[in-house]
């Protein structure tokens, strides 16, 4: 549930850019981030770093668009949107507040937290994204770059990252737990 509340904005984004407006898609984002912070407020949770930053990237873009340039093509927008995605990331890391840190404290128990690969695993987490993110990136560069590109090679990229990268978060924590967990209380003495 976590991680679709998280990719919610952006999906709804990405989708309402293939039908409407890149203004009404930008601000309908920005107010799904806004309902998601409100969610977790209401749940007694912390104001996330990419939560918060994300309404900022989409108030203030769709604010340029509205305001200074309305024929901005969809796919700038869409590389606009990825860039600061990126940019809120890697500025998590430069602060050493990863911003999957916040997602993963509120999932685990203290003990989890404690434990000496924890925060290898939050950095690692947080790298893949980055990554999925230049993707992103990269695959809205070429709808611009290379006219002939039909517009869902684009998407199918995006796609294809964004599921890799939450497919990514899901899968390690319970590949690192099954290779360096505690063994099973009924597990014969010397066999892990």
């Amino acid at each position: 549930m976590t991680i679709f509340l998280i990719l919610a904005p952006f999906g709804s984004f990405a989708l309402l850019m293939l039908v409407t407006s890149a203004e009404i898609s930008l601000f309908v984002a920005a107010a799904i981030c806004l309902a998601v912070i409100g969610i977790d407020v209401h749940r007694g949770r912390s104001v996330k770093m990419l939560g918060a930053g994300s309404v900022v990237v989409f108030v203030a873009l769709g604010a340029y668009v509205s305001l200074v340039d309305p024929n901005l093509s969809h796919s700038a927008v869409k590389l606009t949107v990825d860039v600061g995605v990126l940019a809120i990331s890697l500025v998590s890391l430069i602060i050493r507040k990863p911003f999957v840190l916040q997602y993963a404290l509120e999932e685990v128990d203290a003990e989890t937290a404690k434990q000496a690969g924890f925060l290898k695993t939050v950095y690692l987490i947080t790298w893949a994204w980055n990554a999925a993110f230049v993707l992103m990136i990269i695959g809205n560069v070429l709808t611009i770059y290379v006219p002939g590109l039909p517009l869902w090679s684009g998407l199918a990229i995006a796609f294809a990252a964004r599921n890799s990268a939450a497919y990514f978060t899901a899968w390690y924590p319970q590949y690192r737990k099954a290779k360096h967990g505690k063994p099973p209380a009924n597990a014969l003495p010397g066999i892990h």
